[in-house]
């Protein structure tokens, strides 16, 4: 790696997974790639309890975008992520260890982020109210982080007006809710996507949003056992800018699906998974009374996929099957699903016939 990076001091994009290196030949990197702007580093096995840090050398003037998953120790890039004064984007996936202390250091010296991504990292309203230091930031993904709470996420309200996309998986853990999204129905107007897992918000949060929040486009809501009818019905009034909308697993009817019938004038598709409620009568319905909306509906288990044609076909096992009404012959169809199927068991078939007569031979 040593070599590699004397020699490609004009490298832009750096990805790397399960290799065996270190930070020795981290550093190598970043002191010779001056030109550096977007690092990835995945499950990297040469990090060691007594690993030295990782600093942003030459590259401190370039770097980009970080995006770090998976990791054991992975606190030793807190140099290069507080080193790095263009940084734009941070993304911590898996990463052990508590990185408050690392945000906390980010939150003092580098708030030029517009991009954070935080999922299943030990990370606390501390970390939370240190990246709300970046006024500038306009995504934000808060996923499976337990210990932050509606504190944290009224911090980043207050202070990151300019915030345009923002996920949260809550885990279940009723840490954030309605306290928390109201205060960003208040502060960030210029919210054009939302998407809320694993929460329980109500229409007590849910209105000042669709009210104060009104570029809002894209709307999903997921495993919410607060989200019924009159949720749905709440956001059919007065989103009128929402184009996409996305409601899984929360307790809904065919009449919360009716209110999507004369309410949120610009939709373009809905999606409706795992809603025990819904039939499939009620999205006919829908269809037929907003034609040009496309709504999809998983009761079977099997989605409908986008043609560009118009038309809407199913896949089942990884065949596509014909669309109703074509024109297509089905015997055709038949014995051309017949023979990828043939060919798909013969290439499993060939391979695993393989491995087994490996097995055998060493066997012998």
């Amino acid at each position: 790696m040593e070599s590699f990076a004397q020699n490609c001091k004009g490298l832009k994009k750096l990805s790397c997974g399960s290799c065996l290196f270190g930070a020795r030949a981290m550093n190598a990197v970043l002191d010779h790639c001056a030109t550096l702007e977007e690092l990835s580093v995945k499950r990297l096995r040469g990090l060691h309890d007594a690993t030295e840090p990782i600093g942003p050398g030459a590259a401190a003037s370039s770097l980009k975008s970080i995006c770090l998953k998976e990791l054991m120790n992975g606190q030793c890039f807190g140099p290069l992520i507080i080193g790095a004064k263009k940084l734009r984007t941070l993304k911590l996936i898996r990463c052990l260890g508590d990185w408050d202390k690392v945000l906390g250091m980010l939150g003092n010296f580098n708030t030029g982020l517009t991009e954070v991504h935080l999922e299943r990292v030990q990370v606390s309203d501390v970390g939370l109210c240190a990246i709300s230091s970046c006024s500038n930031m306009e995504i934000l993904h808060i996923l499976k982080t337990p210990e932050c709470s509606n504190f944290g996420l009224v911090r980043v309200a207050e202070r990151c007006k300019l915030l345009r996309k923002l996920h949260i998986d809550g885990w279940r853990t009723n840490r954030i809710g309605d306290e928390g999204l109201i205060a960003i129905a208040s502060q960030c107007p210029n919210l054009l996507e939302l998407c809320l897992i694993g929460l329980n918000p109500t229409a007590l949060s849910l209105a000042p949003l669709a009210s104060n929040c009104p570029k809002l486009e894209r709307l999903a809501l997921c495993g919410s056992a607060s989200v019924g009818d009159a949720e749905i019905a709440c956001i059919a009034k007065k989103c009128t800018a929402l184009k996409k909308l996305c409601i899984k697993g929360c307790p809904i009817s065919v009449v919360g699906v009716e209110a999507l019938a004369w309410g949120c004038p610009n939709l373009i598709k809905v999606k409706v998974k795992k809603c025990k409620g819904v039939t499939s009568e009620v999205v006919e319905w829908l269809r037929e009374r907003r034609g040009s909306l496309d709504v999809l509906l998983d009761a079977c288990e099997i989605e409908p996929l986008d043609g560009s044609s118009g038309e809407v076909g199913v896949q089942v096992s990884g065949v596509d099957l014909p669309p109703v009404g074509s024109n297509v012959n089905v015997a055709d169809a038949s014995s051309s699903t017949n023979s990828r199927l043939a060919t798909m068991f013969r290439t499993k078939f060939g391979f695993f016939a393989g491995r087994n007569l490996v097995a055998c031979t060493f066997r012998r």
